[in-house]
């Protein structure tokens, strides 16, 4: 296996929620796992809290897949986002939708925020437990 189609598995496994992969071609076998995650599973729309590697403590919030399916950032096609990065979010607003065996369910922010990444591509698949958002919490 060439070094090209390595890095190509690394961006493939990179874009994607799976967590641990292995590929056998002849005798050369790989497997790539990653290590931590940034939700915690069973805990939907939840808060995570990250250290920084520095000396300061920095309080990461995500907005996180509560179910698997495909992800949608608008309510049609042709209609505009509900947010994007800069947007100011109010608890109980509705951010995206992910379908699920044909059902739609609206995603709600739990807190006031503000959006500063979509971590997802507009139909893609999710996770149970996958960031969709990364926020900066608003104060109370």
């Amino acid at each position: 296996m060439d070094l090209e189609k390595i890095e190509k598995l690394v961006n493939i496994i990179e874009k994607s929620s799976m967590l641990e992969f292995s590929i056998q071609e002849g005798d050369t076998k790989i497997k790539m796992s990653r290590r931590g995650s940034a939700g915690a599973p069973g805990e939907p729309l939840t808060v995570v809290k990250t250290e920084a590697p520095a000396e300061e403590t920095v309080d990461e919030h995500y907005i996180i897949s509560p179910i698997v399916g495909t992800f949608y950032s608008a309510p049609s096609p042709d209609a505009e986002a509900f947010v994007k990065v800069g947007d100011v979010v109010k608890a109980g607003q509705t951010v995206c939708i992910l379908e699920a065996m044909k059902l739609m369910n609206e995603i709600e922010s739990d807190y006031d925020c503000e959006i500063e990444a979509v971590l997802v591509s507009n139909e893609q698949k999710v996770e149970y437990g996958q960031p969709l958002f990364k926020v900066k919490k608003l104060s109370d």
